[in-house]
């Protein structure tokens, strides 16, 4: 199967791992300056209000990351195995994989939770069109 749905998928995949590896350079160093024990028996809510804010934004968009782009995931593979990840809904799925990133970026520097939700809901809206796309797809062509 080759579908170019396929390209933005991989592309929040690495965008992904590009926030993880940001989480980490991060937070490592914020653990030692804080000197924060590594105690397993600590909850780990507490030990990350130990780290200043701006380190645990970053951390928290990681963990964005592993929400809603699973259904992201999930119905750009159902498009593509539907040989339907072309054109318009290749066009919505990069602008969603755009707005994820803008989301990450306005999330892990300024935090402004206004811009930030905005960000969110127009890439929600992203996700509701190609969501429909599939779901009318099916509806008149079958599986």
């Amino acid at each position: 199967m080759r579908s170019p749905i396929l390209a933005p998928i991989v592309a929040l995949v690495a965008w992904s791992l590009v926030m993880q590896v940001w989480l980490y350079a991060t937070r490592i160093p914020a653990m030692r300056a804080a000197k924060t024990p590594l105690d397993p028996t600590r909850p780990p809510g507490e030990l990350m209000a130990t780290l200043p804010p701006n380190v645990r934004w970053k951390a928290d968009n990681y963990n964005h990351l592993m929400e809603q782009p699973t259904i992201f995931y999930a119905v750009a593979l159902a498009l593509a195995l539907m040989d339907f990840g072309g054109g318009l809904n290749l066009m919505i799925a990069w602008a969603y994989v755009a707005l994820r990133i803008v989301h990450s970026l306005v999330q892990a520097t300024v935090n402004k939770i206004v811009v930030r939700f905005s960000v969110f809901m127009l890439a929600s809206l992203c996700l509701l069109a190609l969501t429909l796309h599939a779901g009318l797809h099916l509806l008149y062509h079958g599986g």
